[in-house]
């Protein structure tokens, strides 16, 4: 990137176009002040924002700073200054330092030129939409809400009857950063409320609710390298347990006897088991939403009577066991009253400590801005209660719903803090693995995120998609999340398999399942899950042909071992996630760009999940510059176009790269 100035202006070019250009008729920046009203009900927020001022700092007089400028922005010549940048810039990237700002200043917008044919990706994990460019993406992390689609009646429903419908935006993890069709990268370092509008032809609009710290730019030639130069910036994962690529991990929450059942039935069947999760290992509660987890973290011995020789005998049969913890304590259970008496819970504005409505139950927050609080939650939670008494692994749920008007050990207001809550929640968890020596072999797993999460937890899952085929809240989101967040850093995706979330009578079917499994054997992590409301909706086990289909999956997923081990040792080197966006591979084919339900699984499989009911065949596109082998078939096609296939169940749309160093290896799969 170059850095240019003359009077008056200013502008970063990258490949010989602004990527940031200021000028007086046209400034890179406005500021102002508003004021925002914001609601929570059960990590679903609103928000309405009054903006009181909304003017642009036209006039910029600029002077040297080392090796790049210092820049004034005021509103005109004669004014003074309301804000002080600092902009420094390199071959392969820029930074602009927000040093000083007018005190008055509570909201900022930044323009970033834009293409009217330029492509937008990232933002976090988005569900919706792959490609931003035409939309604008409120980044606040949340609950993403039932259905996400404002015109389907079940999101109405949802609406109506719990404030949760959620809409396309709407996201577990957010975050500030967005990769261009134009090879930069742009990061807002900020945990404020922000407003990513990518809708204008000739330029982006950023808004944010407090001035960042700064703004980073990374550039390179190729889309692998960028990528590289963000996962170097966001931190890298470890390599992915071996024993996790043994086979599915069985999601199963009705106490011991139900997992044996289910387990000796599976595996006479020919289910290949890496590991039980339990998430019901803590005890459960009923709720008019389903049955709920009890929130203290500690074995229940009246649901798991005697739970480490239980486990130790899993683990003599090959069977790793994994439960469920998230950053609340609930009320009623005994670790809070020892969070409470060693004063480690956060507060609300009258000094008592503040309990959360989680629907039907409440819970304290321990205060991770506290180090002695988060180091108890870390060691006295998941070290003792977790780790030492045999599990390995867990869903660290939540972290989306930290109040706005909390008070912290910090001083740090809740508006600032909530955005930051996922990436504290991660690494309370990462101290806990580290300090257990246990890193790349313990595998935890969270939904919610934010900048800097990719350093601490180890892999994603996609949160509560609803037991559908639905555009927005169903099977396809999960590829979209996994695509939109592997561009920032995150290795590894997963999700439910056959979702979670059953609500006015929408219910798992077979189908669904057969097509998510079929899916998530292409995936690094296979793990099922009963859902919020088990006994309403079809399981796995309950249909022999089912039954049959998810066994023969999870030999596809063990069989692929070997190809992801590698895939897992590349991302720990480079950063590439396992589940790439076409274009990441095939830069010169137009069409792969803006392609959201397929994904390539490292650089040699295409996968094109079936995301829609009662089909039989499908029609996937098949990137430029390359041949494919139909993985069922052994039929040879060129790249370039879309190809009708038959997709019968068991055999969903997979393609080999012909000519690839694994060839006979991937097409062998066809044979498990």
């Amino acid at each position: 990137m170059e850095l240019k100035s003359e009077r008056n202006s200013w502008a970063l070019v990258h490949a010989g176009r602004p990527v940031i250009e200021h000028s007086l008729e046209r400034p890179c920046c406005y500021v102002g002040s508003g004021r925002e009203s914001v609601s929570m009900y059960h990590g679903n927020f609103q928000f309405a924002d009054f903006v009181e001022e909304r003017v642009p700092l036209r006039h910029a007089r600029t002077e040297p700073a080392g090796a790049g400028l210092r820049v004034y922005l005021g509103r005109d010549a004669a004014s003074e200054p309301e804000l002080v940048l600092k902009v420094s810039c390199e071959k392969a990237g820029a930074v602009i330092e927000f040093e000083k700002s007018a005190p008055a200043i509570n909201r900022l917008w930044w323009r970033v030129a834009a293409k009217p044919d330029e492509h937008v990706w990232g933002c976090g994990e988005q569900m919706s939409y792959f490609d931003l460019r035409g939309r604008n993406f409120p980044l606040w992390t949340s609950e993403p809400g039932v259905g996400r689609d404002k015109s389907t009646y079940i999101t109405w429903q949802a609406d109506v009857h719990g404030k949760a419908g959620g809409d396309y935006y709407h996201t577990n993890y957010p975050q500030p950063t967005f990769l261009s069709s134009e090879h930069y990268c742009l990061h807002a370092e900020t945990t404020a409320y922000a407003d990513f509008d990518f809708r204008h032809g000739d330029f982006h609009e950023l808004q944010f609710w407090a001035v960042p710290e700064r703004i980073e730019l990374f550039a390179a030639p190729t889309y692998v390298e960028l990528v590289g130069l963000v996962s170097t910036r966001f931190g890298r994962q470890p390599e992915l347990p071996g024993w996790v690529q043994k086979g599915a991990i069985l999601g199963l929450k009705n106490g011991p006897d139900h997992a044996e059942r289910i387990l000796k039935l599976s595996r006479d069947r020919g289910v290949l088991v890496s590991a039980l999760w339990c998430e019901d290992w803590a005890g459960i509660r009923q709720t008019s939403f389903g049955r709920r987890l009890f929130w203290n973290w500690s074995w229940n011995e009246k649901r798991y009577p005697d739970a480490k020789a239980w486990v130790a005998s899993l683990n003599a049969r090959g069977v790793r066991f994994m439960g469920y913890a998230t950053p609340y304590l609930c009320s009623d259970g005994a670790i809070f009253k020892e969070a409470k008496a060693a004063g480690y819970l956060a507060k609300n504005a009258t000094g008592a400590d503040y309990v959360v409505d989680f629907g039907e139950f409440g819970c304290g927050i321990v205060d991770f801005t506290n180090p002695e609080a988060a180091h108890w939650f870390s060691r006295r939670v998941i070290r003792q209660e977790m780790i030492d008494a045999g599990l390995d692994g867990w869903m660290a749920d939540f972290g989306e719903y930290q109040p706005t008007d909390v008070v912290l050990a910090n001083g740090a207001p809740g508006m600032m803090m909530h955005n930051a809550w996922p990436t504290l929640w991660a690494k309370v968890n990462a101290e806990a693995v580290a300090g257990a020596g246990r890193r790349g072999d313990i595998l935890f797993f969270m939904r919610a995120g934010y900048t800097g999460v990719q350093a601490h937890c180890p892999l994603l899952w996609a949160g509560d998609q609803s037991v559908d085929f639905t555009r927005h809240d169903g099977l396809q989101t999960v590829i979209c999340g996994a695509l939109s967040s592997g561009l920032l850093g995150n290795a590894y995706h997963h999700s439910d398999i056959g979702g979670y979330t059953s609500l006015f009578d929408n219910k798992r079917t077979p189908e669904l399942f057969q097509r998510w499994a079929e899916m998530a054997a292409f995936t690094p992590v296979m793990r099922t899950h009963e859902g919020n409301r088990p006994d309403d909706n079809f399981q796995f086990w309950q249909d022999e042909g089912v039954l049959a289909h998810f066994a023969r999956m999870t030999r596809v997923y063990a069989a692929l071992a070997p190809y992801v081990s590698q895939l897992s040792s590349e991302a720990a080197r480079t950063g590439l996630p396992l589940q790439r966006p076409l274009f990441l591979h095939h830069e010169s084919d137009p069409q792969t760009y803006t392609i959201q339900d397929e994904y390539l699984f490292g650089q040699d499989l295409l996968v094109a999940p079936v995301h829609q009911a009662g089909r039989s065949d499908w029609e996937p596109y098949l990137p430029k510059g390359a041949r494919w082998l139909h993985l069922w078939s052994g039929k040879a096609f060129e790249g370039g176009e879309r190809v009708k296939i038959p997709a019968p169940l068991g055999e969903p749309p997979v393609f080999v790269r012909q000519g690839c160093a694994d060839q006979a290896l991937l097409m062998a799969l066809a044979s498990v």
